[in-house]
């Protein structure tokens, strides 16, 4: 029992120093740090709402461009900043994994635990910012914006422990991988509504989790949109598959590969 204990604490002082160590070299080395983390998705933000705003009398759900483009391009930024660190976690960490108090698990909840953390910190201020400027506080649930950032943190999770072993296993599917997601910017309904695509494209983006996330988000956002074709159990049973499938294979194999 005592063995057991002090592996906890071990492991726990383990994914600390990790936490710390991802937020001196993420955010510590560059000027402004952490204020890069935001400027992102507020100059998506920003220039969205004047390239469409020029076009367009109003957006598709709303009278206002910002809130609406911010529901879309903040869990898209949080879902591609996390899941992307996490399947870097091993190659991030790899020095480390050489000592035995040390696991690749820790590498991995560290991750985790500090990007999703930061995204989640940098979603309330861009919100916050937008929902003060344009006055929506009134129509918000914030129980469905809360799921949806519960939703993107999970999907970023498994995702990125899958092509954490991906990567590892086939180094050029890391290269694959950001060729395969380029258009996921386009297609997970940033600029549109799920309601609004014909059939039989409707049907086939249906598949993609992030609509399902947006799709949440938005939901939160306006009392009016209701976004039934979103299922929360869906992104969750490929969040868990991915996780899953990843943590195996990398129990398995993760010792073969760092020795190649």
């Amino acid at each position: 029992m005592r063995a057991v204990n002090r592996r906890r604490f071990a492991s726990f002082r383990s994914i600390f120093a990790l936490m710390l160590r991802e937020m001196q070299t993420t955010y510590g080395r560059s000027p402004g740090g952490y204020i890069w983390a935001l400027l992102e998705p507020v100059a998506g933000i920003a220039l969205l709402t004047i390239i469409f705003s020029i076009g367009f009398r109003a957006p598709p759900l709303g009278p206002d461009f910002a809130p609406f483009y911010a529901s879309g391009i903040v869990p898209f930024l949080f879902f591609t900043a996390v899941s992307t660190k996490v399947s870097q976690s091993i190659q991030f960490s790899r020095q480390l994994l050489a000592y035995p108090s040390v696991t690749f698990v820790d590498a991995i909840l560290a991750r985790i635990l500090v990007n999703t953390m930061t995204q989640a910190i940098v979603g309330y201020v861009v919100f916050t910012g937008v929902l003060v400027f344009y006055d929506m506080r009134g129509s918000l649930d914030f129980a469905a914006i809360i799921l949806s950032f519960a939703m993107t943190a999970a999907l970023a999770t498994g995702v990125g422990t899958l092509n954490c072993f991906l990567i590892l296993k086939f180094p050029v599917w890391q290269i694959i991988w950001a060729i395969l997601t380029r258009p996921l910017f386009l297609i997970s309904c940033i600029f549109f509504l799920f309601d609004g695509i014909p059939q039989p494209y409707q049907d086939w983006l249906w598949f993609n989790p992030l609509v399902h996330v947006v799709g949440v988000m938005r939901s939160g956002f306006y009392a009016s949109y209701d976004a039934s074709y979103a299922s929360v159990a869906y992104v969750m049973a490929i969040s868990m598959i991915g996780l899953v499938v990843g943590l195996l294979f990398l129990l398995r194999y993760h010792r073969d590969l760092l020795d190649r």
